[in-house]
């Protein structure tokens, strides 16, 4: 274990000796509060943020980063409070080490929404001050290594964290080493056997693959070397979760894998890349469709190389990385490769500006996200969706390169644009081709949304969106329509029962109105109208509870006007299946809980036991202005013809309705039953299709279903 001499010692390379002091007085502080802990190991507890600083340390991050690093525990741990804390080392350690402390002082129904809660609070530090993460990664790294302690099931549960979400956040921040150790620790404790299995079948082939990855390695180091062009050749060695999963999701055998060699050459500059890739491209042939430039098109975590696949002697495939020595840097350290930070936590050097305004972009969208979710389980989903790797690169009608997950569709690059050409596009172009908003993207393609002011976000996009901003804004807005409709129908039905008492929502005592908002545990009027709307309370008791308290106490069980339907109330107004109501039938609303009212025909078997019960039903009738098509059902009995379906087809066809189902029933040899879905205006406009489908010689009866 490291102790606080040796980690001063190695700070002297970076930092000044007042910084460093600083470090030293924050480690004697974590001792003096931390006094008596130990870890499960029996080691004193204070080891452990030693051990994260030391992590923190060898990345060359700066001295406050190092001293929440050694506090990171003393709010969580001790009875030091964040105020305390702040009176000795300053509002923005404590912001760090406040914004990587858990929520243990709320208690959740399940570990899952704990670990959802915690990582939702992080990320609301982590858009304060960046650094928060990098601690909390060097916090998880640490008890990684030291996780063979704890017991086989909770080894289990965090080593499936580790993998769900901070290896990869730590790998959409570039830090490619800590994401690297991440997946390989996790995985030898959720997958101990396999993990023990990959790794000796890793150390049998290393020793037959030395040989010719020292000759492929030598030849081309003799190219570069031929060609004028400085660069260092080493061969990259596969970890082994990157092995497993190639394994799992590519379908291939180990040897398969170990048949590729990978090979990394790190050069001086830019152009010296593409001169490399020209010389090997002529020394081995490339393999067609695997070049990426991610020079010219950086990841959005801030990586950049050149990618190549090689066919080379013996039907051996190469593959190659080509980058400059800076470019190395950023690879296996990300937004941490950068020692200089100011005191606000941003990146002094100009160079780093780049790759720390991708992180602050990434985790200002995480933030938007976390706004809009619902809760932290939502929120957790859409991180883990926008954490995938794989990617696709598509341009704007303008030239400008959106980086989106694989198998993203016209919808995400919407919501990739902003959020209102998300929420109003109706339609797409890809590379000037009307196309499908469920068309999954390709790199290189370019991509057109076309808006109209009146579109609205359709809840089948949920269905094929993949990016989380893309998600949760779909569901904020659809939750946000949810509840204005709502309050409109909890307005109206209250409105409805409330005219039994000559008031109306809008002319009740505020000072009763109020009473009763406090008795319910409801903060607003809006908050009860919502709950009646959705069905959660009844209309009908809250009316007798809002009345008057002396005056006319006639109890009265319906209004006498009923409520009208228009057919536009949306989410909370649905039309049941089992009898399909129309304009011109005689309508009852049931008031279905969380639903808000559901529309039978007066004469549904369904309902018949409580329809003259208030709390459960209203009355209804259709609007004079009613515009929509509604479905109904068709009973038909007719002689089995050939084409019989196409003819009837054309019937409705040619009475203007539209069919939605057909199913057959054969009855008999002869005969069979045809059982019709269609979309009509009204009644009236039934009668017509009915009549339209009478006049086949072949129909011997039709009823409505």
């Amino acid at each position: 274990m490291p102790t606080i001499q040796d980690l001063s010692h190695s700070l002297t390379s970076y930092l000044d000796a007042d910084q460093i002091n600083l470090v030293r007085r924050a480690y004697y502080y974590a001792e003096q509060a931390h006094d008596g802990q130990r870890r499960k190991s029996g080691e004193p507890y204070v080891t452990h943020p030693l051990a994260v600083a030391s992590i923190l340390a060898e990345m060359n991050m700066d001295h406050q980063s190092l001293m929440a690093a050694m506090l990171h525990d003393v709010i969580e741990d001790t009875q030091v409070d964040t105020k305390g804390l702040s009176s000795q080392f300053g509002e923005t350690v404590t912001g760090i080490v406040d914004g990587v402390s858990k929520l243990t002082h709320l208690h959740f129904e399940t570990k899952a929404e704990a670990q959802a809660e915690n990582f939702q609070k992080m990320v609301m530090a982590m858009a304060e001050d960046i650094r928060v993460i990098l601690v909390k990664l060097g916090d998880r790294l640490h008890n990684m290594r030291t996780l063979g302690v704890m017991a086989p099931e909770k080894q289990r549960r965090i080593a499936r964290e580790t993998l769900d979400i901070y290896a990869p956040v730590a790998a959409r921040l570039g830090m490619h080493d800590i994401h690297v150790e991440l997946q390989d620790l996790a995985f030898r404790a959720y997958y101990p056997m396999r993990y023990k299995h990959i790794g000796r079948a890793v150390q049998q082939a290393r020793g037959n693959r030395l040989d010719m990855i020292e000759k492929i390695g030598d030849t081309l180091s003799a190219c570069l070397k031929r060609e004028g062009l400085p660069g260092t050749v080493t061969g990259r060695e596969k970890h082994l979760y990157s092995i497993y999963r190639k394994m799992v999701t590519q379908k291939k055998s180990f040897a398969e894998i170990m048949d590729v060699f990978a090979f990394r050459i790190v050069t001086d500059k830019i152009d010296t890349c593409y001169r490399i890739l020209g010389a090997v491209h002529n020394l081995y042939k490339p393999v067609p469709g695997r070049f990426k430039d991610y020079i010219a098109i950086p990841k959005a975590n801030g990586y950049q190389s050149l990618h190549t696949d090689l066919f080379g002697a013996r039907d051996i495939t190469i593959e190659i990385q080509i980058r400059t020595e800076e470019m190395e840097q950023v690879a296996n350290q990300g937004i941490a490769s950068h020692s200089g930070y100011k005191a606000g936590g941003e990146p002094a050097s100009a160079k780093a500006q780049g790759n720390y305004n991708r992180a602050r972009q990434w985790v200002q969208g995480l933030l938007e996200m976390q706004k809009q979710a619902g809760n932290s389980m939502e929120f957790i989903e859409s991180v883990k969706i926008d954490l995938f790797p794989d990617e696709v690169y598509v341009f704007t009608p303008k030239g400008r390169i959106l980086e989106l997950p694989k198998g993203a569709t016209p919808v995400d690059f919407a919501y990739a644009v902003h959020t209102d050409v998300g929420n109003n596009c109706v339609s797409c172009r890809i590379n000037r081709r009307l196309a499908p908003l469920s068309t999954p993207l390709e790199s290189g393609q370019t991509v057109e949304i076309i808006t109209t002011p009146s579109a609205q976000p359709n809840m089948a996009w949920l269905n094929f969106v993949v990016t989380g901003k893309a998600r949760t804004n779909i569901r904020h807005f659809l939750k946000h329509k949810q509840n204005a409709e709502s309050v409109s129908l909890g307005r109206r039905l209250l409105n409805q029962f409330l005219a039994n008492y000559d008031l109306s929502v809008d002319t009740l005592d505020p000072e009763h109105l109020g009473q009763y908002l406090k008795g319910s545990g409801l903060q607003s009027l809006d908050d009860l109208l919502k709950e009646i709307g959705l069905g959660n309370r009844m209309a009908y008791i809250v009316a007798q509870k809002l009345k008057p308290r002396s005056g006319n106490e006639q109890d009265e069980n319906q209004s006498e006007e009923p409520l009208s339907v228009s057919g536009t109330e949306g989410m909370v107004l649905s039309y049941a299946r089992c009898c399909h109501p129309i304009p011109g039938d005689s309508i009852l609303g049931h008031i279905s809980s969380g639903r808000g009212i559901v529309v039978h025909r007066d004469d549904c078997r369904n309902i018949a036991e409580f329809r003259h019960d208030p709390k459960k039903c209203v009355y209804l009738n259709w609007d004079k202005r009613v515009s929509d098509e509604f479905q109904a059902s068709l009973k038909i009995e007719l002689m089995a013809q050939r084409g019989i379906i196409a003819t009837l087809a054309t019937k409705v066809s040619a009475a203007g309705a539209n069919i939605h189902r057909i199913d057959i029933d054969e009855k008999e040899a002869q005969m069979s039953t045809v059982h019709l879905d269609v979309s009509v205006r009204n009644r009236v406009h039934l009668a017509q299709v009915m009549k339209r489908i009478r006049t086949l010689s072949s129909v011997s009866r039709i009823t409505r279903a």
